[in-house]
Formats: C-alpha cells, sequence, structure tokens
C-alpha cells in the first residue's frame, strides 16, 4: 500500500506463501513470524506441509503490514489494535482541541499509562 495505492488481491480460494509474501513485499520469514505474533493469522497446511493462506488470512495480512511499515504500530500495538476491533477503537488523539485544557490531557495520558503497564504486569505474571 505504497504510496496510498491499494494492493489488488487476486480472486481465488488459497494462496502459496510465496505468493502472499509476493502480493504483501514481504519475505516469507516475515509471514511465518507474523503467523506467531497474530492469532488471525491461520493458514491451512496442505499433504505436503506447504502453508495454504486463505482469502482473509491476505486481507489480515495486508493490514498488518499497514500497520506495521505504514503507521508505525509495534507488534504488540497492532495485535491488541486488531483484537479490541480495529482502528474505529483507537485512543482519542490528545492533541484535539476537544481535549480541554493541559491538565486533563496530561491526566489522559496518565490514566493511558497506568492502563498499559496493568496490562504489562499481568502478562508478567
Amino acid at each position: 500500500m505504497v504510496g496510498g495505492m491499494k494492493t489488488q488481491i487476486p480472486d481465488k480460494l488459497y494462496f502459496k506463501i510465496g505468493e502472499v509474501a509476493k502480493l504483501a513485499e514481504v519475505p516469507a520469514h516475515v509471514l511465518r513470524y507474523w503467523e506467531s505474533e497474530f492469532p488471525g493469522i491461520r493458514p491451512k497446511r496442505a499433504n505436503s506441509q506447504q502453508r495454504l493462506y486463505r482469502y482473509q488470512d491476505v486481507e489480515l495480512i495486508l493490514k498488518i503490514k499497514a500497520l506495521l511499515h505504514g503507521e508505525g504500530y509495534t507488534i504488540a500495538g497492532a495485535r491488541k489494535l486488531l483484537e479490541t476491533g480495529g482502528e474505529d477503537n483507537k485512543l482519542p488523539v490528545v492533541d484535539e482541541p476537544s481535549s480541554g485544557n493541559q491538565t486533563q490531557r496530561l491526566q489522559i495520558i496518565k490514566e493511558e499509562l497506568q492502563k498499559l503497564q496493568n496490562l504489562l504486569t499481568k502478562r508478567k505474571e
């Protein structure tokens, strides 16, 4: 999706890893890594153990690439965004005029950082 161009996904049921890598413009090893990080990517295996990605997998991979490479999300941030329902549930931009005065903006930031800290603490346990 470089330069705002949308990638056309061919209309077929299954894609081999090489095809998906070419569509997403990432190496195959990156796709294998993303499989381990994003539970939504679950390719089937052919009898030959070759990965067969569904159309939905390819769409998700392109969305993940846009989040990671285009919007600068971390793996954890992109995973969280996808788990919570996508970009519609993004945190409000703190610099918006409707966010109130500086003290209120700092309070919002503090609360969000505390939420993140709690999430990280839960993962360590």
